[in-house]
């Protein structure tokens, strides 16, 4: 997102860098459509589908697919993305960090903006804090990065560990997000942008216990594009990687996503880093595969990756102002026809922004919030 994700310029491009952006852009919101399509808003996050009917089963399914896996394929290409930008500011000869931390405070920034005012389930406050924390072990040896990685990792699987056990001998529980059941349905804006503020610690504790993770996917992100993951002769690594992302990963997160609210930690936190990596080897191959013009989709999917800034916030943006009370208030008028509507809508909105940013790009060399961040970026420098 912006320029942390977005380093090269257009003409070096590699392609399919975007298109994986773009994918993970859109999945985090088949992720997030279903907390802002839940009557209760975030708190519908926590509740676990029962399962045993078949519209229950489907939404089951449904949320398997998304959950927790896109976030963690965008955490793999933020450090991607942060290996680039130190790339560049060794060719340029400049300091390291140097500058960089001043785009990770606007990052930030950007990410408060957007708790406060759209989504209570940001991420780019996390992302700005662990690239900070990462700027200053990406240009380590392979063996300290590797260390920082697996203790990072096992930090993470430890925390998480005890957590899922907790739950599972009912010493825990899935409490909901302390918001009035019927903030989100009947709730004014500013109802809903006090309540962030004033429960803070409730909605932002995701972002902080999810940094371990984060800092192990960055770094792995990094040395894999090292390693040449997008590189045509890369098809080995690629391999490997969808071998041990749907080989292990995915059969694993189907047994915890109908395991039932014990497992809810594993199913989100746990395995989805693991089925990332297999589509980190997956969607370049098919990019490698695809040969001629570019069709519409992955015209679309391109565009959304070069406006990754752009799409991930205004998409939160449109879908409150679809779902929730103080806009159209889709949410409780189409509660009854869950889970189909919410694949409708989640597919409708995807469409739009692939629509949108392909006749934004040929106007336009940055996304609208990628030339405010570009503009910011450079103030101080002038």
């Amino acid at each position: 997102m912006t320029e942390v994700l977005r380093q090269a310029p257009t003409s070096s491009r590699i392609t399919a860098i975007d298109v994986v952006r773009g994918v993970a852009i859109l999945g985090t919101l088949g992720t997030n459509i279903w907390i802002f399509t839940d009557p209760e808003g975030p708190a519908g996050m926590l509740t676990m589908v029962e399962t045993g009917t078949l519209t229950a089963n489907i939404e089951a399914t449904l949320r398997f697919l998304a959950n927790g896996k896109f976030l963690s394929l965008l955490t793999l290409l933020f450090g991607i993305g942060l290996e680039l930008q130190y790339r560049s500011a060794r060719r340029r000869g400049g300091r390291w960090p140097g500058w960089y931390l001043w785009r990770a405070a606007l990052l930030f920034t950007e990410g408060l903006l957007h708790y406060i005012l759209i989504f209570e389930f940001d991420v780019l406050m996390s992302y700005a804090v662990t690239s900070m924390l990462v700027a200053y072990l990406i240009g380590r040896s392979d063996r300290a990065v590797k260390g920082w990685i697996i203790a990072m990792a096992s930090l993470h699987v430890a925390f998480i560990s005890v957590v899922t056990l907790g739950l599972l001998t009912g010493h825990a529980s899935m409490g909901g997000s302390g918001a009035p059941s019927r903030l989100f349905t009947d709730g004014s804006w500013l109802e809903q942008v006090s309540t962030r503020i004033a429960q803070w610690g409730v909605y932002r504790i995701e972002a902080i216990f999810i940094i371990p993770m984060s800092v192990a996917l960055f770094l792995i992100g990094a040395r894999l594009f090292r390693a040449g993951v997008f590189a045509a002769e890369g098809q080995r690594l690629r391999n490997r990687l969808m071998l041990f992302g749907f080989g292990i990963g995915v059969p694993l997160n189907l047994l915890t996503a109908f395991s039932g609210q014990g497992w809810f930690m594993v199913d989100r936190y746990i395995l989805p880093p693991i089925i990332a990596l297999g589509l980190l080897g997956l969607i370049p191959t098919m990019v490698g595969a695809l040969r001629g013009t570019p069709g519409v989709l992955r015209r679309g999917l391109t565009a959304v990756g070069r406006m990754a800034l752009s799409c991930y916030v205004f998409q939160n943006l449109v879908a409150a102002i679809l779902c929730y009370g103080w806009g159209f208030g889709l949410a409780a008028r189409f509660d009854w026809a869950r889970p189909w509507w919410v694949l409708v809508i989640w597919a409708a909105i995807c469409a739009t922004f692939m629509t949108l940013s392909t006749w934004w790009l040929r106007r336009f060399e940055r996304g609208p919030l990628e030339a405010a961040w570009n503009w910011a970026y450079r103030l101080p420098q002038r």
